[in-house]
């Protein structure tokens, strides 16, 4: 009985202070603008500071920190996964949903959490305006993408997607190709190049650790892709880009196999 007469007690406060949520047109049409890449819209937002606005929002804490918290992780779940009904990798709208609530934590003002806020929704709208120039690809296809991103750091090969798919290797090859316009192995050899770029930019391992956490067969390899990719080697693009922000832990790998 303790929280049902809480609730009422709670309840009669609010009616008696006339408290009500703003109408769910406006927050709808937000995560849509999200959702579907608008670019432009989402920034407008931002520029109006709406997230760190009282009138009419939920009262989760009263601390206003806290309370800020609460509705930023909130918002990145319905964001999460808004952009993966719309088409975005589920495991990558995951980890950049982690990555943002994470980022949360040692934050201790309404102005932190406002900055983060807008620069998670920025970076979600301009993922899915990537993706949406890039729509159209089937289920199998997407399937491959998306285990692709999962298991970068692994060897993989077309068989290994075939048996994700269910499909034949000969027949998913050439769908693939048809749709992304480059073959698998391309694709893949370009995702791990994409991933020892941010290595490179907000780590300091050496690379001989990222080309052995990209599974790459040895250093040599690593750099010789790398530049045809890039235009650089990997230790040029470290001394143009490097700079801290984030740590990545590559662990301990017991071998190497063939990008």
């Amino acid at each position: 009985m303790g929280l049902l007469q809480d609730w009422y007690v709670h309840e009669t406060i609010n009616n008696e202070e006339e408290r009500t949520h703003r109408p769910q047109n406006e927050e709808i049409a937000f995560y849509q603008a999200v959702s579907s890449g608008d670019i432009d819209a989402v920034r407008h937002n931002c520029e109006q500071n709406r997230f760190t606005e009282s009138e009419g929002v939920g009262i989760l804490s009263r601390n206003p920190v806290t309370n800020l918290k609460y509705h930023f992780v909130i918002t990145t779940a319905l964001i999460t996964r808004l952009c993966v009904e719309a088409g975005m990798e589920m495991e990558q709208a995951f980890r950049l949903s982690d990555f943002y609530i994470l980022k949360l934590d040692p934050l201790h003002s309404i102005q932190e959490v406002a900055r983060l806020h807008d620069r998670m929704v920025l970076d979600f709208t301009g993922k899915m305006r990537l993706l949406k120039k890039n729509a159209g690809t089937s289920k199998p296809v997407t399937a491959c993408i998306d285990y692709i991103y999962a298991h970068i750091k692994e060897r993989i090969t077309i068989e290994d997607l075939a048996a994700h798919t269910g499909l034949c290797t000969s027949y998913l090859s050439r769908l693939f190709k048809e749709e992304v316009g480059i073959s698998v192995s391309d694709y893949i050899r370009e995702k791990k190049i994409e991933k020892a770029q941010n290595l490179l930019k907000f780590c300091d391992y050496s690379l001989i650790e990222i080309a052995n956490y990209l599974s790459f067969s040895s250093q040599s390899h690593f750099i010789q892709i790398f530049k045809k990719l890039v235009g650089m080697t990997p230790k040029k693009y470290r001394d143009l880009y490097y700079c801290t922000g984030w740590t990545v832990t590559i662990p301990d790998k017991p071998g190497t196999t063939e990008a």
